[in-house]
């Protein structure tokens, strides 16, 4: 239960602490690299071991910043909250649900973990009968979903076929019928399935873009089209209805969100390229970071503490973006996923008790990748007005086998831009010129991997979902709903309808592209 009264002073008190310098807090505290850094190392036995090292000492978190975070979330309930997200309890208050992707990579109750270990076992059949040869030849896969549906699938495929690909695996968002074009043209329709992902199976992009796969192996000579169609659902009734046969249906259970769904079957086409044994990998690495998350108190808990660092951006120094920015070619579409799983996650504006919050929710997630980005968006993170607090992911194993001069200069980037940041400087020859000088005392915040394989993938993804969860919990808001998409749906169904009135703007941008008489 939250202590409102104790949160908004707490709230008060963390705006009113001093504000030093990094260069202050260094100056000051000889043990802070120490103190705001942690290496997390979990033995997986077989699996081997998966590392990564944490370190936010290079943010303006400080011993009384963070005991006043503590605080707050007692406050704020958070042991309890966290309980029930393994417990089964009710933590989707709005929907009246649990939230139990953690058990689908074994953290959760028994009967919800056996549940998960039942879907996944079926799973996992029918993708080693794939690769048996038990639909004929597969090459390719057409995975159609969107949102959680396709962003996952997406990321987990990108990272992790850069070595090992059984079966190669295109991701189809986009009601834009390019998106469906362009992955037709790298497949052979005779060696393709496809993969159709919607919790409900109603989702319109999907459904639509589901129907022109199936017309397009029926075109290009398949006898059977909907044999090679592959359904990842919560409502699997819906996909036999829609022609799916039922030994074909993957279901899920309704209390996984889609943003959070990529333990589930949603994650079939990472299993089908990459084998069920790294797919079962990449679980074992989530839910040992699952056991950190709920075991570690305080600022020893990696996600909480990144959690602190975030609100004390957003709330305290009012920073409305948070930028992520990945030096590893495998790990290009992290940002993206991120900013859907912190945005649809926490970007609200009631509380889970139905009231107005009084205080910034979620930043904007953006990034992009290293050393790219320096060319790009880091003049403004440098030596703009906005202070942006960055996050920095590399991985000390390369992901290529070319001259290991590529991945040094690579670290020496990522780590040159931290150290910059934070350094400031003038760099004309007397050091007065005012168009080379760097203001510093820019924050961020760096995650080192050991690698970045399969178990270290799930770890790094399931770190993100808790360190989401807590932002969540210390802010008082819902993060497993998301109806901020709806109204917006509604909308669309109504002008491509024909139907409804619209402001004049939007009635004009109908008749102008041919929507109405």
């Amino acid at each position: 239960m939250t202590d409102t009264a104790k949160t908004d002073a707490l709230w008060e008190q963390l705006r009113a602490l001093p504000r030093p310098s990094l260069g202050e807090l260094f100056a000051d505290d000889a043990d802070r690299v120490s103190k705001l850094s942690q290496r997390l190392e979990f033995d997986l036995g077989e699996l081997g071991p998966v590392g990564m090292l944490l370190d936010w000492s290079k943010t303006h978190l400080d011993d009384g910043v963070i005991d006043a975070f503590e605080a707050l979330a007692d406050a704020s309930g958070f042991d309890a909250a966290r309980d029930a997200l393994f417990s089964g309890g009710i933590v989707n208050p709005t929907e009246g649900r649990p939230a139990t992707h953690g058990a689908m990579r074994g953290s959760g109750t028994d009967a919800q973990v056996e549940e998960a270990e039942a879907l996944l076992a079926r799973m996992g059949m029918l993708v080693e009968a794939i690769h048996d040869g038990a639909l004929g030849e597969v090459k390719h896969l057409i995975h159609i979903g969107i949102g959680g549906s396709a962003l996952g699938p997406d990321l987990a495929v990108d990272a992790l076929t850069r070595d090992l690909k059984l079966v190669d695996v295109h991701v189809v968002s986009n009601i834009d019928g390019l998106a469906l074009e362009q992955a037709f043209a790298a497949c052979d329709p005779a060696t393709t399935l496809i993969a159709v992902a919607s919790k409900t199976f109603t989702t319109i992009e999907t459904m639509t873009n589901a129907a022109s796969a199936l017309k397009w192996l029926a075109d290009n000579g398949v006898s059977d089209p909907g044999g090679r169609v592959i359904a990842l659902t919560a409502n699997p009734e819906g996909a036999v209805e829609w022609g799916v046969d039922e030994t074909r249906v993957l279901p899920f259970p309704e209390s996984v969100g889609g943003r959070y769904s990529l333990w589930s079957s949603i994650g079939f086409p990472v299993a089908l390229a990459i084998g069920m044994e790294e797919f079962g990998a990449m679980l074992a690495g989530a839910q040992a970071m699952d056991t950190h998350f709920r075991e570690a108190q305080g600022r020893a808990n990696g996600p909480l503490l990144a959690a602190f660092g975030d609100l004390y951006y957003a709330r305290v120094r009012e920073c409305q973006t948070r930028a992520v920015f990945a030096y590893d070619e495998r790990l290009a579409l992290l940002p993206d996923y991120l900013q859907q799983l912190e945005m649809e996650s926490n970007g609200k504006s009631v509380t889970s008790a139905g009231k107005p919050v009084s205080q910034p929710t979620a930043p904007i997630t953006w990034g992009g990748v290293g050393t790219d980005a320096q060319h790009a968006v880091f003049q403004w993170l440098h030596q703009g007005t906005h202070l942006i607090p960055v996050d920095f992911i590399a991985s000390i194993a390369p992901g290529d086998e070319l001259d290991p001069a590529h991945h040094k200069a690579l670290l020496a980037n990522c780590f040159a831009q931290g150290a910059a940041l934070m350094a400031g400087g003038n760099m004309s020859a007397d050091g007065k010129d005012p168009a080379r000088a760097f203001a510093g005392d820019r924050p961020s915040a760096m995650i080192l991997l050991d690698d970045c394989d399969a178990a270290t993938f799930g770890a790094l993804i399931a770190f993100h979902e808790h360190r989401t969860f807590a932002n969540a919990v210390l802010m008082g808001i819902n993060p497993f709903d998301q109806f901020g998409v709806e109204l917006g749906k509604k909308m669309a169904k109504a002008i491509d309808s024909g139907e409804g009135e619209f402001d004049p703007s939007t009635a004009a941008l109908m008749k102008a592209a041919g929507l109405s008489a």
